[in-house]
């Protein structure tokens, strides 16, 4: 026996869609799913990582591919502006077949500081794909206390 199921008219376009994105959905991710330039075509970005060490700042960022001729960093009073390009050719030659990938990019990214850091003194290394930069603070007198006498 089979049963028939009603649908409304307003709601018969979404699901046939949602069926519809569904299968495609199935068959090319089972398809593509060897391609890792499908994954990281667009993805870049720049996870970062700040920390507060008492008497500077520590802040890394993940820039994998990324050589440092190709870094640009300023900074201000108040805040940290990385500029990065990534540029990454591969080829593969096998069985008289030659296979090439590139894959480039250039994204930024813009960190709000604290107004105490010494910029004069910050410095940036890169190393195994991990921009670090230490930025230390400046040296504060002790606050000083003033009594006000209400007149």
């Amino acid at each position: 026996m089979r049963f028939l199921v009603r649908k409304a008219p307003d709601r018969f376009i979404e699901s046939v869609n949602n069926e519809i994105s569904s299968l495609l959905n199935r068959h090319l991710d089972s398809y593509f799913s060897q391609a890792d330039c499908w994954e990281n075509a667009n993805n870049f970005s720049m996870p970062v990582e700040i920390s507060d060490k008492g008497n500077e700042f520590n802040i890394k960022a993940e820039l994998p591919g990324v050589k440092k001729e190709n870094l640009d960093i300023d900074i201000e009073e108040d805040y940290l502006k990385i500029n990065a390009k990534k540029i990454e050719n591969k080829e593969e030659k096998e069985n008289g077949y030659k296979h090439s990938e590139f894959n480039y990019g250039e994204f930024s990214r813009i960190i709000q500081l604290p107004k105490e850091i010494d910029i004069d003194k910050t410095e940036a290394k890169l190393e195994n794909g991990v921009l670090e930069i230490i930025a230390p603070k400046i040296k504060k007198e002790k606050d000083s206390v003033k009594k006000l006498i209400v007149k």
